[in-house]
């Protein structure tokens, strides 16, 4: 399977960054990471989501939304909150969680030649 990027919104807009490192239980972890990627997609504000892995545990999520008010109302969300609190007493080492205003964003492919997308 082919690693997709989000959707690229005209900004601005926000992305919560959130960097995580795994304990060795699953204990259901990746049932809920799945419920958590679905249940944020029916979030108003909601703009996409991307995640990576590594072998060694170490991961980031970006997570895009609309506006600050929009990444408050996920925070409050009741499912949301259980999967936190479970991360937090079997799934995680630790974790970080940034949040940052997307000022400006490009693509490039392949497929779109050696142009600078800025350019």
């Amino acid at each position: 399977m082919r690693a997709m990027s989000a959707a690229l919104p005209p900004p601005p807009y926000y992305a919560v960054i959130f960097t995580s490192q795994r304990t060795a239980a699953d204990q259901g972890y990746g049932d809920m990471a799945d419920r958590m990627v679905a249940l944020a997609a029916e979030q108003p504000g909601y703009l996409g989501v991307e995640s990576a892995r590594g072998e060694d545990g170490l991961g980031i999520t970006v997570s895009y939304w609309r506006s600050t008010d929009d990444i408050a109302a996920w925070r409050r969300n009741a499912e949301h909150k259980i999967a936190r609190d479970t991360g937090r007493s079997d799934w995680y080492q630790h974790y970080t969680l940034r949040i940052a205003r997307v000022e400006r964003a490009y693509a490039w492919e392949r497929a779109d030649g050696a142009k600078d997308p800025q350019a």
